[in-house]
């Protein structure tokens, strides 16, 4: 069954077996339709559940990649699609530290799972990344504080095709209900907030710079 419209995904998308279960999940995705942020519910391994048009064109601009979409896989797709930094602002800082250590949390609680484990064998065939992962990732945390990794309330920067956005934020709101949560699954949106333009003949507005400035390559 597939609750996303758009594009064709490239992987199956996670089903739960009772009817129930199938049944509310069409009529959540109902719901995160009408909303007209990116939102997109996701399981333990962040396989993507539901997704509504907003989450779609968010990530429309992005390549091909045979196990990195956005809509099969978002940890994947943040940290091994080569299109994600064009998309996610401040990438390896904003994005891809604090995902891995929500994917360092996930294999404490569930080590042996498959899907965990190969994404864990991908991280290891990437030098830098591994490294990142092993060794720097610790002394992040401990740098930033354990704030810095929530994704509820954390605002990061996005690009979005949609010029009336551009190059702007977005603040991530977990709104999961407690049924998605008893069926292990995740609800994420990305409220967007209007690209802040200068007045005619007036200055820029610079960008603040956001906690967790190091970059993933300097871990």
């Amino acid at each position: 069954m597939a609750y996303q419209a758009g594009r064709q995904r490239s992987q199956p998308r996670p089903v739960p077996d009772s009817l129930e279960a199938q049944a509310y999940l069409q009529d959540y995705a109902r719901l995160i339709e009408a909303v007209p942020f990116p939102s997109v519910v996701f399981d333990h391994r962040w396989d993507v559940v539901l997704s509504n048009a907003g989450f779609e064109t968010l990530f429309s601009g992005v390549g091909a990649h045979p196990t990195a979409m956005p809509g099969d896989n978002f940890l994947r797709f943040v940290l091994f699609h080569p299109d994600a930094a064009t998309v996610l602002g401040e990438h390896e800082s904003s994005w891809c530290l604090p995902m891995l250590a929500h994917f360092a949390a996930a294999v404490e609680r569930h080590g042996q799972d498959r899907g965990l484990l190969s994404i864990r064998r991908d991280i290891a065939q990437d030098p830098i990344m591994d490294a990142a992962y092993r060794h720097g990732l610790p002394h992040w945390i401990r740098a930033v504080g354990p704030g810095a990794v929530r994704h509820d309330g954390a605002v990061r920067p996005v690009v979005h095709p949609d010029p009336r956005w551009g190059s702007t934020d977005c603040r991530i709101v977990d709104d999961t209900p407690k049924t998605l949560q008893d069926m292990g699954y995740t609800r994420m949106t990305l409220v967007l907030r209007e690209a802040v333009r200068p007045a005619p003949g007036g200055p820029g507005t610079a960008r603040t710079t956001r906690n967790g400035a190091a970059k993933l390559r300097a871990v």
